[in-house]
């Protein structure tokens, strides 16, 4: 057993994250401050903090015995990011300096980011390696990139070993051991495949597809699509992976890209239900597609997706939804 930090761990991806480092039989303290994130995403017996990354040296102190951090708590919606770049350089840079000092003043010596492939921007080719050029379109990619180089750079001078994650779409539901479902629940919702379902589930009118003239083969933008139980996976291996003085980098994706209509069809088999689609224009930072190359994840980490089919993350989405309807 090891003792780890999550901050962010209330949130989506944290909280399945935290739910399989417990099953793993690790201690975890979960460190946020509930503004995207919710209490009851956090196992029992799980300490939660509640605490802002930038004041996050209030637990992560020299005493405090961590023997790794994984870094979750962010801001994450590229839409908004262009109105609103000051919030994006404020909570996912500022904030994660602020955690990189305390992980250096407390000596912790692993740290796994949550990175993003937004900072490939417009690739030249698909699927994408990791020594692609990376070139944001919207300032949470600049944000996002921006913490990978310091997170390299504290690794160069300090020691630290670290390895950043770079989500391509993260999406469907996972299954704790204590028998409780996790999954999306952002307020508002920005992403295709949940709100997809609350169209389904009769909670929206129609879904918005933003733009439908980008160089894909039906004009809407293509996204590579993993399942978060998989994801999740991937922080386990890449804790135990990480090595003093060394930076890893490992995009996450099943290198497969779905269009944004092909996505809707899979939600109208899944559900059955209608789905009625409204097209609008494209929305400022949005690459025309992003599939990953994620051979060095498997080949380095041994990482496997098990559940790669986009049938299967939506069915699991769709099971949290309906749980979530009977409950509220």
């Amino acid at each position: 057993m090891v003792r780890l930090l999550v901050t962010g761990g209330a949130g989506y991806i944290g909280g399945v994250v935290v739910a399989q480092l417990v099953a793993a039989g690790h201690g975890v303290t979960v460190a946020d401050n509930l503004s995207t994130g919710y209490a009851d995403a956090i196992p029992a017996g799980v300490t939660l903090a509640r605490v802002g990354v930038h004041d996050i040296a209030e637990v992560l102190t020299p005493d405090a015995g961590f023997d790794g951090v994984l870094h979750f708590a962010a801001r994450i919606a590229a839409g908004e990011s262009v109105q609103h770049p000051e919030w994006y350089w404020h909570t996912n840079v500022v904030g994660s300096l602020a955690l990189l000092d305390a992980v250096r003043e407390a000596g912790v010596p692993r740290l796994v980011f949550s990175s993003t492939a937004a900072v490939y921007g417009n690739p030249l080719a698909v699927p994408i390696p990791e020594d692609a050029v990376v070139a944001p379109t919207n300032p949470y990619g600049w944000t996002k990139l921006a913490v990978d180089m310091a997170v390299a750079h504290e690794c160069a001078a300090h020691g630290l070993g670290a390895v950043s994650l770079r989500y391509f779409n993260v999406a469907g539901a996972a299954h704790a051991a204590d028998g409780r479902m996790l999954g999306e629940r952002h307020d508002p919702e920005t992403h295709l495949i949940p709100i997809a379902l609350e169209v389904a589930a009769g909670h929206r009118n129609s879904l918005h597809i933003f733009g439908e003239d980008y160089p894909t083969p039906d004009g809407t933008c293509i996204r590579d699509y993993i399942h978060v139980e998989d994801l999740a996976a991937a922080h386990l291996l890449a804790l135990d992976a990480a090595e003093p003085g060394r930076h890893r980098v490992y995009n996450l994706g099943n290198g497969n890209g779905f269009s944004n209509r092909q996505v809707v069809d899979v939600v109208r088999a899944v559900t059955g239900a209608p789905v009625p689609v409204q097209t609008a224009p494209r929305r400022p930072g949005d690459p025309a597609q992003l599939v990953a190359s994620s051979a060095r994840a498997r080949t380095e980490l041994g990482w496997v997706p098990a559940k790669p089919d986009l049938h299967d993350i939506v069915a699991d989405a769709w099971a949290f939804a309906r749980t979530r309807d009977t409950t509220t």
